[in-house]
């Protein structure tokens, strides 16, 4: 993909991970709910104004998240538009066993920006799944939570780590879209 001079980064998507009712009903509640939600939403309505694609991405598992439950439903303050894609995913990375790489692809995108739960699962799975398919990738350092009582620790520790591996990492604010 990174010769590939339709995926040359100019086209983007954002990225929306397993935001789901479920997630925000645990022991530990997600670390700063709030906030998240308001970030996210933040880059959605960008996304939009500017004609970027935006990709709900929802997990389905055989406990906690089970298709079709209420567990499993968007959060109530995630709410996609017309155009908006959902994909639906059973694995930590969007990408593995969906139509994610194959939409992008078809849609020339390049690079993607991503934000949702949680970061040290499905966030960081897709980041590094998608590193490794040649895209490059904007992770919002503070559009990314979890629900462990060291949250802090988790979202630091994963975007260092991401950074590393070659994401881009910038806050909410600091993303443009074109």
């Amino acid at each position: 993909m990174k010769d590939d001079p339709i995926n040359n980064g100019e086209n983007m998507a954002l990225l929306v991970i397993d935001v789901q009712k479920g997630l925000f009903h645990r022991a530990h509640p997600i670390y700063q709910a709030e906030e998240l939600l308001k970030n996210i939403n933040n880059l959605v309505d960008r996304s939009h104004e500017k004609g970027v694609p935006v990709y709900y991405i929802q997990h389905a598992n055989k406990s906690s998240l089970v298709e079709g439950s209420e567990a499993w439903e968007l959060h109530p303050e995630i709410r996609p538009q017309d155009g908006d894609v959902i994909i639906h995913k059973r694995y930590g990375s969007a990408f593995q066993d969906t139509p994610l790489g194959e939409e992008l692809t078809e849609k020339g995108i390049g690079r993607i920006v991503v934000t949702g739960l949680v970061t040290h699962g499905c966030v960081r799975a897709t980041c590094l799944d998608a590193l490794r398919l040649g895209y490059q990738v904007v992770l919002v350092e503070d559009g990314h939570s979890n629900f462990n009582k060291n949250a802090t620790k988790y979202i630091k520790k994963w975007n260092k780590v991401l950074g590393r591996n070659g994401a881009e990492l910038l806050t909410t604010e600091e993303v443009q879209f074109p």
